[in-house]
């Protein structure tokens, strides 16, 4: 068994946070009094969302890229933004129920046709347009938490409606460019 290397503890300490930040939003931030809680709950979001940057970064430039890295760090991202998202919608009720659906919708998706172009030997690399829409996400999922709107603008909402658009828009361009293997050709980004 090998070691874990600092990027695949970077991924791992990501999964590790998203209950400890799902249980700030829906438990001591829902109290009128819990700002502090909310602040604690972005800020431990957004600190989630840089390790994925750093982990990424750091194995890209020491050559750790490994399958457990890869794992891992996917496994994160998909259980950080569907587990804000869904104590997001526990805490509002309906104000975030649309984005959420849309987004783990795409998320399992993806997923799924992923699993089935490894199946078919193929590897699928993430997309520029899943690169923006992780992006947007990590702005936007900190924002909702502490229902950010400076000077009355709905900056939140924005935010997380823009994150809804880039998640449409990057699970369009993964269908499209995974059809061709659905459907036995090969596909563009396949390697």
């Amino acid at each position: 068994m090998s070691t874990i290397t600092l990027p695949d503890g970077l991924a791992l300490s990501r999964i590790l946070a998203v209950p400890a930040i799902m249980w700030l939003i829906v438990g001591p931030a829902q109290a009128p009094d819990a700002w502090g809680a909310r602040i604690l709950a972005a800020a431990l979001a957004g600190l989630a969302a840089l390790t994925d940057l750093i982990d990424g970064y750091l194995a890209r430039r020491w050559g750790m890229t490994t399958l457990l890295g890869a794992f891992l760090d996917t496994t994160a991202d998909k259980l950080l933004v569907s587990g804000l998202l869904m104590a997001l919608v526990a805490r509002d009720g309906k104000v975030w129920l649309w984005p959420a659906i849309i987004m783990i919708a795409r998320e399992i998706l993806i997923m799924s046709l992923r699993g089935l172009a490894a199946i078919d030997g193929t590897f699928i690399r993430p997309s520029l347009w899943g690169k923006y829409k992780a992006t947007i996400q990590y702005f936007a999922l900190p924002a909702a938490i502490l229902g950010w709107r400076p000077g009355g603008l709905p900056l939140d909402s924005a935010l997380m409606w823009t994150a809804t658009v880039a998640t449409l828009l990057s699970g369009w361009d993964y269908l499209r460019d995974m059809w061709p293997i659905l459907t036995g050709e090969v596909g563009r980004r396949a390697s």
